[in-house]
């Protein structure tokens, strides 16, 4: 049997350590993990560097916004590119752009540029973001084709997503408070550069190109990750998560600047991304019995309650308490997404998929930097945590409409009765 297929599966839920066993994983996990903690960073880092610069949190935050839009509109061509092309023939000059245009953005917001240079150099930022989380869940794809160990791959990736969300804004809000508000933005463009370039030299782990296939259907299959309807459900709901992460960004940071405890802020969100983490964690542990569609639908109930009283806290201990609530909530739908873009999207169209999915949550999370940045500038102190709760309820709204759309197709077989009976019956799911 092929290393990629582990032949010692006997549990009914594989488990973390079996994971983590499997032969070659480590050489791309380390490298992808550092390269992917900028991600986590560079939202936060703008919002404080750019807020420091101009006085305006609802400049700060359409700054901020204008890397997020940029990343959400060119991550699915990024993705598809690494399917047609290769991770590494993407992720190299990818790289290399993102970092010299970190570093013009920052820059040009500590010279005292105008405005509109900070927003220009913010696009190329953005687009250039490495999109490190899609592909390595495309490696996990090579190593465990057809392992029952995919599920825990998938739990696993997005334990580590959230993991970068607690240790990410802490180092961002240190660093931007602690040493100088430029810092945070230049550890970004230092981890992006050290991390992506190891990550990319991992030529053995990575999936072949599409385009060395002859297979034609491959290729057609390639094209039509967004005309999955599941995938389409799924960018909506991702949307509300994105809307969580940068509304709770930029409220924790007005919130604790008002209160006179600015170093508060990255404990608060640490906080919250913990409970993430720790629910991730668990969730990836359960053999679940429920459908993913009816888990999602369930994830995105208790995630739009629990956002929904954010507006309402006017303590630090109180908001900590929502907020590790709030973190909780997000990983069962995290984990529940991605598990079911594994059943929907045929594999040669995946990476691409799982960046659709990413760049939903910088979308949303653009959105929502931009429009609590506004609140918090023109109404009162947590007026931004409504920007949570408003993108929750929505998302909730589109999974309950739409849940019948992530139903993995039904797969058919042919059955002969006989010379004289031909027709095909449906003999099982898939």
């Amino acid at each position: 049997m092929p290393e990629n297929h582990p032949a010692t599966v006997t549990d009914k839920r594989p488990g973390y350590g079996q994971l983590l066993r499997t032969r070659g994983a480590w050489t791309f996990l380390l490298p992808g993990f550092a390269a992917r903690q900028p991600f986590a960073m560079l939202t936060l880092s703008t919002v404080l560097l750019v807020q420091h610069t101009t006085g305006s949190y609802g400049t700060a935050g359409a700054v901020s916004a204008t890397t997020g839009v940029s990343m959400a509109l060119f991550a699915p061509f990024t993705g598809k590119l690494a399917d047609r092309f290769g991770q590494r023939a993407v992720l190299i000059p990818g790289v290399l752009l993102h970092t010299a245009s970190v570093l013009a953005l920052t820059l040009l917001a500590l010279s005292g540029a105008p405005l509109w240079t900070l927003f220009v150099a913010a696009v190329p930022t953005g687009a250039s973001t490495p999109q490190i989380g899609p592909m390595v869940r495309a490696r996990w794809g090579v190593k465990l084709h057809g392992s029952p160990l995919m599920t825990t791959a998938a739990a696993f990736e997005s334990v580590t997503d959230e993991f970068t969300f607690v240790l990410g804004p802490l180092f961002a809000t240190a660093l931007c408070t602690g040493v100088h508000p430029a810092a945070g933005l230049i550890t970004e463009a230092s981890l992006t550069l050290a991390g992506g370039l190891l990550f990319a030299a991992q030529r053995s782990t990575q999936p072949q190109p599409s385009r060395s296939t002859n297979d034609v259907h491959a290729r057609v299959e390639h094209d039509s990750a967004l005309r999955v309807p599941g995938v389409r459900v799924l960018i909506a709901a991702f949307l509300g998560i994105g809307a969580v992460f940068g509304g709770m960004q930029v409220s924790l940071a007005a919130f604790t600047e008002s209160i006179g405890e600015p170093g508060l802020n990255g404990v608060l969100y640490g906080t919250f991304a913990a409970g993430n983490m720790l629910s991730g964690i668990v969730c990836g542990a359960v053999a679940w019995k429920i459908a993913p569609q009816r888990r999602l639908l369930l994830a995105y109930t208790a995630l739009a309650l629990t956002a929904s009283g954010l507006w309402a806290a006017q303590s630090v201990l109180l908001l900590a308490g929502l907020g590790l609530l709030v973190g909780t909530c997000i990983a069962p739908a995290l984990i529940t997404g991605y598990t079911l873009v594994d059943r929907l999207v045929p594999s040669t169209a995946r990476t691409e998929a799982f960046t659709w999915l990413t760049g939903a949550v910088a979308l949303g999370q653009a959105a929502a930097v931009t429009v609590a940045g506004q609140l918090e500038d023109r109404l009162w102190d947590g007026a931004g945590f409504l920007v949570p709760m408003g993108g929750t309820v929505l998302a909730l709204l589109v999974v309950a409409a739409l849940r019948s759309r992530l139903v993995p197709p039904r797969v058919t077989k042919v059955v002969t009765r006989g010379a004289a009976h031909r027709e095909p019956v449906a003999i099982g799911e898939m």
